[in-house]
């Protein structure tokens, strides 16, 4: 494969990678924020309407409260005894040291007279006559009056609770003014974090008690009409420009609307936190399943190159051998072809020798010359016939073979195939063989084919003027033979050492070298069941050293 396809297959990894990984994080990651989102936005709204209610029923059970007492004084005392006012202020005095909740009582007649006051605004309200005023129309109408808050006569902001009594054929009223800053203490209770609002309004969207941010008592509140509002309920409206939750409950007693307002801002923080978490996780999630993805991925593109390279190796190896034995086949004809016109050379020869030595040809001055061509005819056909020999022997190693072999004899027969190279680069090839070398049993085609390639490389090494040695010696404590081979050459740089048996690695010039050459023979003597070493230092030479057992 070339390196652009490499890099695609890369990148189509990766992205498959990241598909199948991140896609899915991302949608389970939105799936759950979402319902969580949902879950607990319904839990906010769920704690603004029961506050709400919880509020509402509070105003309720206090107005409830109030009209009960307000109506069992009246009913429990006659007209003659309360509109004594001394008697009136023992009553409310009384009634002051349990709650405090009537700022003043006040006894009226039908005609709308005060009969009796008790409270701090005697002076102006004694001689007062209501008979024009809205409520006590009211509560003439119906017996049980709650007012909004109205400014009266008091000329100030406040309400009333009035109780109509009939006695006699004698009619009369029981009136007493609610202190407002206990309804405003119960609804600012359901004032919740820095914008958090609860006020009351009427069905007129008046304001009956003081917000928190803007708005006065008795003028419409800053926020949206709630003033129609039925029932409990909680919506998210948006109110000049700014986006708040708003909860209403009723004043069941009043008709009141109880409004509820907060920040969703501020309530939703918990919810933005766990957003901002869960997205910081999915980054860190995804972060990682990269860095996983490019390492992961990195490391099957070397291993599927190592692959490669070792295929291409073997098949490398497999084209080798398949040329040798065809080298091999076609070594043989050639032996078998040239023997035979040299056995008739050879016989035509020695014939004209027996003639010669036959004849009386001592008187010939020729005599010499003739008998000195024989004798080289003679001897350039036995060296023809050594030649034969070899590629005879040449042909028989391709097939592979297990055989006992003399390792200094394969060395010879090694050394002499490359004999005129040497010679020619003047190089001189030294042997120390050790005369009690065992024999072995193995295969002397490859192993001869390991020692050609290393000899030769050394002679490529030296280039000219130079030495080789090759020692031979039997380890009887591991039994094992030691093969050195070495050099005088320019040694090879650590970094050159370190890769020297990597297929494809060569230090040859382009078109010079495939590379395979001492990758093949590191793993010819592996599967011989030996080992290759090599020792090598820059200006000092290199020494090749092989480990053969002894079978």
């Amino acid at each position: 494969m070339e390196a652009q396809q490499y890099k695609k297959l890369w990148w189509d990894i990766i992205l498959a990678t990241l598909s199948f990984a991140v896609v899915p994080l991302f949608i389970l990651g939105g799936v759950i924020y979402h319902q969580f989102s949902v879950s607990y936005t319904a839990k906010i709204k769920d704690n603004m309407k029961t506050l709400a209610e919880n509020r509402a029923g509070s105003v309720d059970l206090f107005l409830d409260e109030r009209i009960s007492q307000l109506t069992g004084l009246a009913h429990t005392h006659s007209l003659e005894q309360l509109k004594d006012e001394d008697y009136l202020n023992k009553v409310f005095n009384i009634i002051q040291t349990r709650s405090k909740s009537f700022l003043d009582l006040g006894v009226i007649d039908e005609e709308g007279n005060h009969l009796a006051y008790v409270g701090p605004y005697y002076n102006l309200l004694k001689k007062v006559n209501y008979h024009g005023e809205k409520w006590f129309h009211e509560v003439m109408a119906t017996g049980v009056y709650v007012s909004d808050v109205f400014l009266g006569f008091r000329k100030i902001p406040h309400f009333i609770i009035a109780v109509m009594v009939r006695e006699k054929k004698k009619i009369w009223i029981l009136r007493a003014t609610i202190d407002s800053d206990i309804i405003d203490n119960i609804v600012r209770a359901a004032w919740i974090d820095k914008k958090g609002d609860a006020f009351l309004v009427n069905r007129e969207n008046i304001l009956q008690t003081t917000p928190r941010f803007g708005g006065k008592v008795m003028e419409p509140p800053k926020a949206p009409d709630f003033a129609a509002a039925t029932g409990t309920s909680v919506e998210e409206l948006d109110f000049r420009g700014e986006t708040l939750l708003y909860a209403t409950s009723i004043i069941k007693l009043k008709k009141w609307v109880l409004v509820i307002r907060e920040d969703p801002t501020e309530q939703l923080t918990p919810l933005l936190q766990a957003r901002f978490l869960a997205v910081l996780i999915s980054l860190g999630g995804v972060v990682l399943i990269i860095i996983g993805a490019y390492f992961t991925t990195r490391a099957m593109m070397k291993e599927l190159m190592r692959m490669e390279q070792k295929k291409a190796a073997s098949d490398e190896v497999a084209m080798q051998s398949s040329k040798m034995a065809a080298l091999g086949k076609m070594a043989a004809g050639i032996a078998h072809e040239i023997n035979n016109p040299l056995a008739v050379i050879g016989e035509k020869a020695g014939w004209m020798k027996d003639l010669l030595g036959m004849e009386d040809m001592d008187g010939s001055e020729n005599f010499q010359e003739l008998l000195d061509a024989v004798n080289k005819i003679e001897y350039h056909v036995v060296r023809a016939k050594t030649v034969t020999h070899r590629l005879l022997g040449f042909a028989r190693r391709m097939e592979p073979l297990t055989e006992r072999v003399n390792i200094n004899t394969v060395l010879d027969e090694s050394i002499d195939f490359l004999e005129n190279e040497a010679r020619y680069r003047n190089i001189d090839i030294q042997t120390n063989y050790a005369p009690d070398l065992p024999l072995t049993t193995t295969d002397q085609s490859q192993l001869q084919q390991v020692f050609l390639n290393i000899i030769n490389n050394a002679i490529d090494a030296i280039g000219k003027e130079g030495e080789i040695n090759i020692n031979t010696r039997p380890i009887k404590q591991t039994n094992r033979i030691s093969i050195e081979i070495s050099d005088n050459g320019p040694g090879m740089p650590k970094e050159v050492l370190q890769k020297i048996f990597d297929p494809f690695f060569t230090t040859k010039e382009v078109g010079k070298g495939t590379g395979l050459g001492l990758s093949i023979s590191y793993s010819i003597i592996e599967k011989l069941g030996g080992k290759i070493m090599v020792a090598s230092e820059e200006g000092q030479g290199t020494t090749f050293t092989i480990y053969l057992p002894v079978r």
